[in-house]
């Protein structure tokens, strides 16, 4: 996953201070933010067209991407929790060069890097088939048709 990777150059990791990662860390952490609440608006979008839903295969299609999405929320609490635990100890490694081991820290930064690459990669194909069963949803079912009720 290293074309998603947020270090300027690929030894970053091991060449960066601890205020440095520290930092990128930190905006993992406001990302993880960001992600969480897109999630929840997500369910919502779900939640509020799924009572419209009149055909079998659409009702098979959202339960499909609603399993899907609760796969994606855990994973995003499991990141956040690693993160923070992540900053614990970096914040432990600034204060004190020896209190963890550097190239342990280091590694499991890489990895964290990595699954977090991973995990912005499954949210947006999540998030885009969201969208594309929403407007399937939308356009398909003849009670929305009735009630009027169209695309913007």
């Amino acid at each position: 996953m290293s074309n998603f990777r947020n270090r300027p150059k690929d030894n970053y990791i091991h060449e960066a201070d601890w205020k440095s990662l520290y930092v990128l860390t930190e905006h993992w952490k406001s990302d993880m933010a960001f992600y969480n609440e897109d999630l929840k608006f997500l369910h919502h979008l779900i939640d509020k067209y799924f009572m419209w839903i009149s055909k079998k295969d659409n009702i098979d299609m959202v339960r499909e991407i609603e399993v899907s999405l609760i796969d994606t929320d855990k994973k995003c609490d499991t990141l956040v929790k690693r993160i923070d635990t992540h900053l614990h100890h970096l914040a432990e490694l600034i204060d004190n060069p020896f209190a963890y081991d550097s190239h342990t820290f280091r590694t499991e930064h890489e990895q964290l890097e990595d699954d977090l690459a991973l995990f912005v990669k499954q949210f947006r194909a999540n998030r885009k088939e969201v969208f594309a069963i929403t407007e399937h949803v939308i356009d398909g079912e003849e009670m929305v048709k009735r009630l009027g009720i169209t695309r913007a």
